[in-house]
């Protein structure tokens, strides 16, 4: 298994010499004309009957997938693979003197954010050797199986983390569609192989439907927290997607991460505790097995749309939030000014904010609403954390469900920039007027600027608690008719329309802070027409 996710990754590098995009799928980067112009096509076609075809042995789907047991890959196998891949580097060392190319390795995939994976506590050896004895009792491991997971665990044991994953993922997907099988009563597809018949992977057994359009039963016996566990950690594009990396050769398995090794280990353990007919209650309250019993029915997703966009708005609120801390000159210097105005006109965007979010108050949480204050930095704080604690269903989401996703994390992307750049700005601006740096122009300049905050604080922190309020309703956009969800579309891409434009004027290199006062002053116009039309998701609940 190593073996061919290297020799892929490999492959991959030769085919760029000469191509442009390098295949994702093996088979169709071993039928590549680009490969058999470096190797000649007969050597490919030898690859292509061990590695790369159905109709061949296959040999790399049967293993990662977890068809295959120990005792059913005959050594020899290895032993051709190992000899081909030598063969393979003798004849690309002939074409690369004859063509005077340089072969350029990609860099691999590292994974950034480890803590974003943290999930189940670290698994100490006497955890271990309890999960020991739980896969000689499962039923969740085939019997011809057993061998694989020892090895996987004795590899953890031993520091060989990625070696540990890779023998462990395909025992999940093997355990996985014995469940499946069972839950659908489709037996025959349990050793499903053949280039006739279908494969059953992880992908179809996470899916919503089977083949046939029937409900899939496994996610229901699953339940929520394990499925999204599944999702995160195998399918979503912003998650680590850790199988498809690892088969693909795109980690350094030198390197690979002690933490995401933890995860894969910790989740097959309660798995094993679960799906058993044997009584594990002794087991399931073990003391060192009870907290990943606990962790793994509590998860949350991390890595659907949904869930980063919860990331996104708490990350800008605590970035907005720091504008409080900003300098700000002495009120006896901006007296000295001349002509600066449009405090009443910041006032009247003030009481425009206010009012629209006494409207949405009916839609929060009383306990952070507050009828004398409704823009209060600190409650909205809270209101935000509260509302994005709440869980929300985020298994199968429909296209629409997506679409309005996609632009509502675009908003908050740039509200944040805004924020950013306002600090920067604030910053900067001050410095220099301590320092009698700044010409008469830029004074005046940095003194809107100052004026500017008072409603762009507000209303940054209306457009969060906004599209916060509309993540918690999303699914219900799927009951609006075409022309309504047409309008909301149109609605919230005029929003999106509208940061974008606070992005530009508030660059370093603009400075328009006039303009974002009538700018402002529009977007609150239309937020408050769409809110007395009841057009918003949230209006849907009640």
């Amino acid at each position: 298994m190593k073996l061919t996710s290297c020799l892929e990754r490999a492959l991959g590098d030769v085919y760029l010499l000469i191509g442009k995009d390098c295949p994702f799928l093996l088979r169709d980067l071993l039928v590549s004309e680009q490969l058999a112009i470096v190797f000649g096509r007969a050597v490919m076609n030898v690859l292509r009957v061990f590695i790369g075809s159905p109709y061949g042995l296959n040999l790399r789907n049967v293993l990662w997938h977890g068809f295959a047991s120990p005792q059913e890959i005959p050594a020899k196998y290895c032993a051709m693979l190992l000899f081909l891949t030598a063969g393979l580097g003798q004849l690309l060392q002939t074409y690369l003197l004859q063509t005077k190319c340089i072969l350029v390795h990609r860099p691999y995939v590292i994974f950034v954010s480890l803590e974003e994976l943290d999930v189940f506590p670290d698994l100490n050896h006497e955890t271990l050797s309890v999960a020991e004895e739980l896969v000689k009792l499962s039923s969740f491991v085939l019997k011809t199986m057993i061998p694989f997971w020892m090895a996987a665990l004795t590899a953890f044991k031993q520091s060989r983390y990625a070696d540990c994953v890779i023998l462990l993922l395909p025992q999940l997907e093997a355990g996985l569609r014995l469940l499946f099988t069972t839950t659908n009563k489709c037996p025959n597809r349990l050793l499903t192989a053949e280039p006739s018949a279908l494969y059953t992977t992880f992908d179809e057994m996470l899916a919503k439907r089977l083949d046939n359009e029937e409900v899939n039963q496994l996610p229901a016996v699953l339940e929520e927290p394990a499925m999204e566990f599944l999702w995160d950690f195998l399918n979503h594009q912003e998650g680590p997607r850790i199988r498809d990396r690892l088969s693909h050769g795109e980690i350094n398995l030198e390197a690979f991460p002690r933490e995401v090794a933890n995860q894969i280990v910790a989740f097959a353990i309660t798995l094993l505790c679960r799906f058993s007919d044997e009584d594990m209650f002794a087991f399931k309250e073990h003391t060192v097995i009870k907290p990943l019993m606990n962790c793994a029915n509590c998860y949350r997703s991390r890595f659907h749309p949904i869930s980063r966009l919860k990331k996104q708005v708490l990350e800008c609120m605590k970035s907005i939030h720091l504008w409080r801390e900003l300098p700000t000159v002495p009120e006896e210097h901006v007296q000295t000014i001349k002509g600066l105005e449009g405090n009443a006109e910041a006032s009247t965007l003030i009481l425009m904010i206010s009012e629209i979010i006494s409207q949405l108050q009916q839609y929060m949480p009383q306990n952070c609403c507050s009828s004398d204050d409704p823009i209060n930095s600190v409650l909205t704080e809270r209101l935000l954390t509260e509302l994005c604690d709440r869980r929300i269903c985020t298994l199968y989401s429909p296209r629409p469900v997506l679409e309005i996703l996609v632009i509502l994390r675009k908003i908050s992307t740039q509200c944040h920039q805004v924020s950013e750049q306002v600090i920067a700005s604030t910053e900067l601006r001050y410095k220099r007027w301590m320092n009698k740096t700044l010409r008469s122009r830029q004074r005046h300049n940095y003194l809107r600027m100052l004026n500017s905050i008072k409603f762009l604080s507000p209303v940054l922190r209306l457009v969060l608690v906004l599209i916060t309020l509309e993540v918690l309703n999303i699914h219900l956009v799927c009951q609006k008719n075409p022309f309504d969800y047409q309008q909301y579309l149109k609605f919230l891409k005029s929003v999106l329309q509208y940061t974008e434009n606070l992005v530009t004027y508030t660059s370093p290199e603009k400075n328009k802070w006039d303009e974002t006062m009538e700018l402002t002053n529009k977007a609150l116009i239309k937020i408050r027409k769409i809110g007395d039309r009841k057009l918003m998701l949230m209006q849907l609940a009640t």
